[in-house]
């Protein structure tokens, strides 16, 4: 039978590419996101994929895609963001409260409602999409750095946790990644400094990032990636980026 994989936050960026990538890989993959137009038409372009509208800010929305799936495989918890480089003492705590709403609330509730199948696979791959920024703190990311420092403590915990089941616990923590929306998301829409971050670098993709996930969930049931930080080979640390023009 044709596992089942889904995907949070599959409507652009590294969901989006996850999502693609999953479904080459041979697994019947739920993209869940909550632009269900983007859903409809990545899953009229892609076999394998089955669209589901999904707000994982909302428990009854999160309630709604457990009860609609058969089973689960793998869940890729993608969705999250990152809003403002304000300092903290400068921070509007509503950036902050969105910020652990999606990527770490979010990552509980779906965690939370769809481990049950994980467990019942007999060979379930749980996934957190963290960040570098999870391991190092850096000036102008408080709010996010605080989510992913989070949610790398939730794979941290869970892999303890559900060590007795059959369930592996992956945490995927990637550095510098272009993405069509993080950025203008990050800077409130202005696309000028979006794109003044990734001047001068080759910066990672999504599809890398997708193929690292990949790479991790069809390991075999012995096998876990407990976690994998990848950046550019430009990016040595979060503070150190060799740039061949300046920003």
């Amino acid at each position: 039978m044709m596992k089942t994989a889904v995907v949070t936050g599959a409507s652009s960026g590294i969901g989006k590419a996850t999502a693609r990538r999953l479904a080459l890989e041979g697994f019947d993959v739920v993209a869940a996101a909550r632009r269900r137009d983007r859903l409809d038409e990545l899953a009229a372009e892609v076999p394998n994929i089955r669209p589901m509208t999904l707000d994982v800010t909302s428990q009854e929305s999160v309630d709604a895609l457990a009860g609609a799936l058969d089973r689960c495989d793998v869940l890729v918890n993608n969705a999250g963001g990152a809003l403002g480089l304000e300092q903290v003492v400068d921070a509007d705590p509503a950036d902050w409260q969105w910020m652990f709403e999606v990527n770490v609330l979010g990552t509980l509730r779906v965690t939370k409602a769809l481990t049950p199948r994980l467990v019942e696979s007999g060979d379930g791959v749980l996934v957190l999409l963290t960040s570098t920024a999870g391991l190092v703190a850096y000036e102008g990311g408080g709010g996010y750095v605080a989510a992913k420092q989070a949610q790398r403590s939730m794979a941290e915990t869970l892999r303890l946790e559900l060590v007795a089941e059959p369930v592996r616990v992956v945490e995927i923590a990637p550095g510098m990644v272009a993405t069509e929306e993080f950025g203008l998301t990050r800077f409130r829409g202005d696309s000028d400094k979006a794109s003044k971050v990734y001047q001068g670098v080759d910066p990672l993709t999504a599809d890398d990032v997708a193929d690292a996930i990949a790479w991790s969930v069809t390991r075999p049931a012995h096998f876990n990636v407990d976690r994998m930080v990848i950046r550019p080979r430009a990016q040595a640390a979060q503070h150190k980026v060799h740039r061949t023009s300046s920003p």
